[in-house]
């Protein structure tokens, strides 16, 4: 039978129970600091010393001096900040739905067990996406050539007349052709991981209350979907806004139809790297990243709230 005397005093208890307690936390943090200093470095840090510069601008008289929000004022009334802004707007009103569908379409029939070889057709949808936009960008921007390309020797063999899709009126609906070869797999591949965790009995109740296959994707796939489609078209926003990769390399191709502030990450890298404008090019940089997550925010909300 056990004593007072036996008992650890309360002190003692407490003191322990507090070591016991900080020894976990820090063990906590041995596993995520590595990572917090990663994120802090290239994420955090970037980002407030961006603001920071955002603040200032570099004049004839007083070197870099501090000018509050002169540079966001300029910014907003940037005729060329604008155009840029609405033409990746167009960009992403047009080409990510036409995306999301194409992937949603792939992937509802690789689901289904009428598709034969659909390992097959997996694979092969979603390897684009493996190539680097790189080398994807310079391969279809051969294609397009009029006068060494795909499009060229076509119009020379058949006789025809393909208009350039490097001109000004076809220009972005062909960067849309390749942002859209590249990530259709990425995408389909999102939405059938995301069918492959509906639970099978629910199939079977359907077949059984004799519903077809249209009702199923209706009534089942589709309210599952709908996170992932959620996911993906915010993936999509921000891909849409950070558009840089395929007109800086078909800029070369098409000088005269890409301009340098084609995209809003064209205008920041050419205000910074050619114009020597790093204060300017820092504020672009702010703004579009705040507009990209309202809009991004906006999409996530409109989604929760139709799964709610």
């Amino acid at each position: 039978m056990t004593t007072l005397s036996t008992l650890p005093p309360s002190g003692q208890t407490l003191q322990s129970s507090r070591k016991h307690v900080q020894k976990r936390d820090w063990t906590g943090w041995k596993f995520i600091g590595p990572f917090m200093i990663v994120f802090a470095l290239v994420l955090i840090a970037p980002v407030l010393y961006s603001i920071y510069l955002s603040f200032f601008k570099d004049q004839l008289v007083g070197g870099n001096s501090f000018v509050g929000f002169e540079n966001y004022g300029q910014a907003l009334s940037d005729p060329k900040f604008w155009e840029s802004m609405g033409r990746v707007t167009l960009f992403f009103v047009v080409q990510v739905p036409i995306m999301l569908g194409i992937a949603l379409f792939a992937a509802l029939a690789i689901d289904s067990a009428r598709l034969h070889l659909s390992s097959f057709f997996r694979i092969a949808i979603f390897l684009p996406y493996a190539v680097p936009a790189v080398v994807a960008t310079l391969m279809w921007g051969f294609m397009y050539g009029t006068k060494f390309g795909l499009v060229g020797n076509l119009n020379d063999f058949f006789s025809l007349s393909i208009p350039d899709p490097l001109s000004g009126s076809w220009v972005l609906a062909s960067i849309g052709n390749i942002v859209t070869w590249e990530f259709i797999g990425y995408n389909m591949i999102l939405f059938y991981a995301a069918l492959r965790v509906i639970p099978t009995d629910l199939y079977e109740a359907a077949s059984l209350d004799g519903a077809n296959a249209f009702r199923i994707i209706r009534s089942i796939k589709m309210p599952a979907l709908r996170p992932a489609i959620v996911i993906g078209g915010i993936f999509s926003v921000i891909g849409s806004f950070q558009l840089f990769n395929e007109p800086s390399i078909l800029q070369s191709l098409a000088p005269n139809t890409i301009s340098t502030y084609f995209s809003p990450n064209m205008y920041a890298y050419n205000l910074s790297f050619s114009g020597q404008q790093y204060n300017y090019s820092a504020t672009i940089a702010i703004i579009v990243g705040l507009i990209t997550a309202v809009i991004a925010y906006i999409v996530q909300n409109s989604g929760s709230r139709k799964e709610a």
